[in-house]
């Protein structure tokens, strides 16, 4: 889970390399071009068999990348990686502690928003569409974990997924051509759009498959909050994006807040294990909580 989500952050740092030449939507059509080159011939989804059931989540689900993606580097251009991931982050974790009525994850919850609060810090400097767009960003994140949950549900293994990119990659070849028709699409920048497919596509996918075979779910939904710090570090070491004092307590305060929710899942991982109630590569839940967060 830790080398999963470190390669989907190295991943959008080198992505970001590429924004100054072919800008988010370039980068998002390059990664989602090497996700299907890679997903398709990898899960072969049964294209020619597939049932309007499995078709509509799969359609959802191309949207969701495609607006997901697109939100999140326009984020990381305007925030930085750290900001940006955070502000992502929110979806998952809202999915994961939504599953509770306890006053504990309440409070959980609070702090979270009290921690990104302070990580941003809103005043008449803010970037305020930047926010929006990481916001929203962590909105598809929320919904791709729904979706894909049903979509689980109806194609085993990789199958959704691989559809829902090779759509939304069709979806971006009208960008490609654009950039590529202004001579944009450079060698460097491809070459870093294209790291970023593997590493933040590519990778996640197969290893978050891998691990959800032998944890619950929601642990699983709710360790991924690790995100934001990974995001921060890569950022400083990457992009030489050095955070203020206020942006590392934010981001302390939210990696307290996922430390206790991360106590409360594992009280109730305990139980679902002494029912031998296990996630295993086929369970509906495990595809509902894959993370794709590019």
């Amino acid at each position: 889970m830790l080398g999963s989500a470190l390669s989907n952050q190295v991943g959008a740092a080198l992505g970001a390399h590429a924004f100054g030449a072919i800008g988010p939507p370039g980068v998002v059509a390059v990664r989602q071009v090497v996700a299907a080159t890679v997903l398709l011939p990898a899960a072969r989804p049964p294209l020619r068999r597939m049932t309007w059931p499995q078709w509509w989540p799969a359609l959802l689900l191309a949207a969701v990348f495609g607006c997901m993606n697109l939100s999140l580097y326009t984020a990381i251009d305007r925030l930085g990686l750290g900001l940006a991931v955070t502000l992502e982050f929110l979806g998952p974790l809202a999915v994961a502690l939504a599953a509770s009525r306890s006053r504990r994850d309440l409070l959980i919850a609070a702090a979270a928003a009290a921690g990104v609060y302070v990580l941003v810090l809103p005043g008449p400097s803010s970037d305020y569409l930047g926010i929006g767009v990481g916001l929203l960003a962590g909105v598809c994140w929320a919904a791709y974990i729904v979706l894909n949950r049903v979509a689980g549900a109806r194609l085993p293994g990789l199958q959704a997924p691989a559809v829902a990119t090779g759509l939304c990659a069709l979806a971006y070849l009208p960008v490609l051509v654009v950039v590529a028709a202004a001579g944009r699409l450079t060698w460097a920048a491809t070459g870093y759009a294209v790291a970023a497919g593997v590493l933040a596509s590519v990778v996640p996918y197969a290893a978050d498959l891998i691990a959800l075979r032998f944890v619950p779910a929601r642990f699983f939904g709710v360790f991924m909050s690790v995100h934001p710090v990974l995001a921060a570090l890569v950022g400083v070491v990457l992009l030489r994006q050095l955070l203020g004092l206020h942006e590392w307590v934010g981001i302390a305060v939210v990696v307290l807040a996922n430390a206790a929710a991360v106590a409360t899942t594992r009280s109730g991982a305990q139980r679902e294990d002494s029912g031998d109630v296990l996630v295993r590569p086929d369970d509906h839940r495990a595809a509902g909580v894959a993370l794709d967060a590019p």
